[in-house]
């Protein structure tokens, strides 16, 4: 007896859960799903009709079917782009490009922008979990974005921010996140945080380039090297 799509369909979302766990993240082929649910690829399809028109996932005729809504802010190609970058290739970009918009920022920062800074400082120090902590960070780093007037800059850092949810990234953040104490690692990301609005309020673009470098390479040794060390200076 041929399964139906209501039969199919929460054992979908269940699966889901497992071989797609992040936004952004692409779903096994319709052969392999429709033999691992044990239904037709037409039952299956009926499912990603559904399941797209809540927003749960989005189909590229070629390219293959995505969990999430469908991107808004980069193109489909860009976005398998990123699915295939690795912490390693994040890190790098993030310590090619980042420093240089702390030095943009420390530019063009005004009062509100430093007060607006500071309270993302704050966020971060109130993070309550992993999850929460690394919000508050991203939040940060696109702030340090948007104070360089640069919106060029700013959706280059939306394009990184994509990268950071994806699941490859998002396992070493959490294996990093439980390695380390997470008060300690809190207090260690402020504390930079703290140093590069310092930086940017001071307009001191040598110095904010010098502190989000410091920052990011941290944040490098933390996850890429997972044996003991010494993280303070």
């Amino acid at each position: 007896m041929t399964k139906s799509i209501k039969t199919v369909l929460p054992e979908l979302r269940f699966a889901i859960e497992s071989v797609a766990p992040v936004g952004g993240d692409r779903l096994p082929s319709e052969r392999e799903l429709s033999k691992s649910l044990g239904c037709s690829r037409e039952t299956l399809r009926g499912c990603y009709d559904i399941l797209e028109a809540e927003g749960s996932l989005w189909r590229h005729v070629g390219q293959g079917t995505f969990r999430g809504r469908r991107p808004r802010h980069m193109p489909v190609k860009e976005t398998l782009l990123v699915e295939g970058a690795t912490p390693p290739d994040l890190m790098r970009a993030r310590l090619i490009v980042e420093p240089q918009v702390a030095a943009e920022a420390a530019q063009h920062a005004d009062k509100s922008d430093v007060i607006k800074l500071r309270s993302k400082v704050a966020g971060g120090r109130a993070a309550r979990d992993r999850s929460e902590c690394e919000q508050a960070d991203d939040a940060f780093h696109r702030a340090v974005a948007e104070t360089s007037r640069n919106p060029v800059l700013v959706g280059f850092l939306i394009y990184l921010s994509g990268a950071r949810r994806r699941v490859v990234w998002q396992r070493e953040w959490d294996r990093t996140y439980r390695r380390i104490a997470p008060n300690e690692f809190q207090t260690i990301h402020s504390d930079q945080h703290s140093k590069i609005v310092d930086a940017i309020e001071a307009a001191d673009p040598a110095a904010a380039l010098r502190a989000m470098e410091a920052h990011l390479k941290s944040i490098e040794l933390m996850i890429l090297d997972p044996t003991p060390h010494q993280r303070r200076e």
